[in-house]
């Protein structure tokens, strides 16, 4: 189960880079991270993405502000699916094609 996790959570990285465009913070290994982990996002104001994402696309992540960067955190638990995958991605390039450059 936790391979398929990590599996998941990859898939949402590469996922999540390609749509905002930051590079990655850390190296793309199990070693390095397992079920969760924190992806890049352009610069905005962390509490709005976060409260939109839920409130509007009821996806609950975090999105929080370390080093002077936006990360969204996410985590592939074992009732997570690469349906729940596809609504993050949606959710965040809609999202962010809303939010002022």
């Amino acid at each position: 189960m936790r391979q398929e996790c990590h599996e998941l959570l990859w898939e949402a990285g590469r996922r999540i880079e390609k749509l905002t465009g930051p590079p990655p913070i850390c190296p793309d290994s199990p070693e390095c991270y397992a079920q969760m982990a924190a992806f890049p996002l352009p610069a905005c104001d962390g509490a709005t993405p976060q409260g939109r994402l839920y409130n509007e696309h009821r996806v609950g992540v975090p999105v929080i502000e370390w080093s002077d960067r936006r990360l969204v955190r996410v985590s592939a638990q074992g009732y997570n699916t690469r349906q729940d995958v596809d609504v993050l991605v949606g959710a965040l390039a809609e999202l962010l094609g809303q939010m002022p450059a």
